[in-house]
């Protein structure tokens, strides 16, 4: 098996998940009213989350059908290090154990995002 497949197959997983059960319980409104809105993005915060979770979404299916693949990560990792900024970071670096909420999570995703991205690294083009 492709090992940028797996990787594909399970960051889509991943973003799907954390994106479609929001747009079910209401979690998305909550994020933009109860979180953003208050942070300074009012009245945009909904609006806001709303176009994070749809740029996971058409991320996940960019990732799955192997097109366009960095376009989509490029936004999905900036989505990312925002959340590290806004969110995160404030949290400390464990997700759980030595915290909670914190970063590492984000940092693995980008990591593997860049992975995917560039799988034979980064190499200059002789022209």
């Amino acid at each position: 098996m492709n090992g940028n497949l797996l990787l594909r197959t399970a960051v889509a997983i991943i973003l799907l998940t954390h994106s479609v059960f929001g747009m079910f319980n209401n979690g998305i409104n909550d994020f933009g009213n109860l979180y953003l809105n208050q942070i300074g993005f009012a009245p945009f915060g909904v609006f806001l989350a709303w176009s994070i979770k749809l740029s996971h979404v058409v991320a996940a299916f960019l990732l799955l059908i192997n097109k366009y693949v960095k376009p989509a990560g490029f936004v999905t990792i900036l989505i990312l290090i925002m959340g590290i900024i806004l969110v995160h970071f404030q949290e400390g670096w464990f997700v759980v154990g030595g915290g909670r909420n914190g970063a590492e999570y984000n940092f693995l995703l980008i990591i593997v995002l860049i992975v995917i991205m560039y799988p034979n690294g980064f190499k200059k083009s002789i022209v």
